[in-house]
């Protein structure tokens, strides 16, 4: 065999290097769009809980873009006494004509930024474009991505309620937004969570899902919820009765009935929900009435992650970007 008889490696160096929030923001729209046409395939999720933490498998193809590959990740807790992240993410990617291996990447910030940029594109269509008031639950990288895509795309924001794991301050989260606000935002910690809910526009919420963080009632006419935190069995953000009361919009609907937020509204109580990627394809419409409760669940689909490590291995392949190794 004489193809693909050298691996590229990216580490987390190199995709530093090769990608930004506006490259994750157009490839994450790419993803929505062929998941809803059909273009690009979604393969069963594998999802398992270990003694220290909970691995997890996505995978898929886009046969038109030769893309193959899965994203094995997961969240080891203990990682934090070790000075590390709790979430960590590798991607692989293949030749679907050989199934050969292509490239190994780093997957810790492309599953940041594809996330966030998925929050992002979600309050461009469902949150009220007049929107003044956020709060975010969840202070960790995924709550400061969030909150950085939600002020880039909506300048309109004046003011920043957050709850932290800890409660009280988060001096390092405040002075993240400080730097990209340039102190426009009003910043500071909730000093009572259903208060900051009820006076909020977009409610974001990233923790790890041990249960409901405000009351239903909080939830205000208007509001737009994006949450991220709920992406395992078990997992839990939302409070009992709030699912009724919303217009639900998810990236995948079987995958959110699994792992998502829709796990707790079995049956017949199940609400109906609208594909995210149908609303940037014209598949459904939705005018967004004063009073609606939009939520958005992200569980988060292999083709995000497909789509984004794909443009960096082709990008990575023009510039001769990152490790050769042999691998005949």
């Amino acid at each position: 065999m004489t193809k693909n008889t050298r691996l590229r490696l990216l580490a987390a160096q190199h995709v530093e290097q090769l990608l930004d929030l506006d490259t994750a923001l157009a490839a994450t729209r790419e993803a929505f769009v062929l998941h809803s046409e059909g273009s690009g395939r979604v393969f069963p999720l594998v999802r398992e809980k270990l003694a220290g933490g909970t691995f997890g498998i996505k995978s898929g193809c886009v046969e038109a873009q030769d893309l193959l590959g899965f994203k094995a990740a997961g969240s080891w807790p203990g990682n934090h006494a070790l000075g590390s992240e709790a979430h960590q993410a590798t991607i692989l990617l293949f030749d679907p004509a050989s199934g050969r291996p292509r490239c190994v990447i780093d997957g810790n910030l492309i599953t940041t930024l594809r996330t966030g940029a998925a929050g992002g594109l979600g309050l461009l269509q469902l949150a009220r474009p007049e929107s003044t008031r956020l709060s975010v639950f969840g202070t960790g990288v995924q709550g400061q991505i969030q909150t950085r895509f939600a002020l880039r795309l909506l300048p309109g924001l004046k003011s920043l309620r957050y709850a932290s794991s800890r409660g009280g301050t988060d001096a390092g989260f405040e002075a993240a937004i400080a730097a990209e606000t340039r102190g426009r935002v009003d910043v500071a910690p909730m000093t009572d969570r259903d208060a900051a809910v009820a006076d909020s526009d977009i409610v974001i919420t990233t923790t790890p899902g041990k249960g409901p963080l405000f009351s239903c009632d909080a939830v205000s006419p208007g509001t737009h919820l994006s949450c991220v935190g709920t992406d395992s069995a078990g997992k839990r953000e939302l409070p009992e009765g709030l699912l009724a009361r919303c217009r639900i919009f998810v990236d995948d609907a079987v995958q959110t009935r699994t792992i998502g937020e829709l796990q707790w509204a079995k049956g017949d109580a199940a609400p109906p929900c609208t594909t995210f990627g149908d609303l940037l394809t014209g598949k459904a419409a939705y005018s967004r009435q004063a009073d609606d409760i939009t939520l958005f669940d992200m569980t988060g689909i292999a083709l995000q992650d497909l789509t984004v490590a794909g443009l960096l291995w082709r990008r990575a392949e023009a510039e001769n970007i990152g490790t050769l190794v042999d691998w005949p």
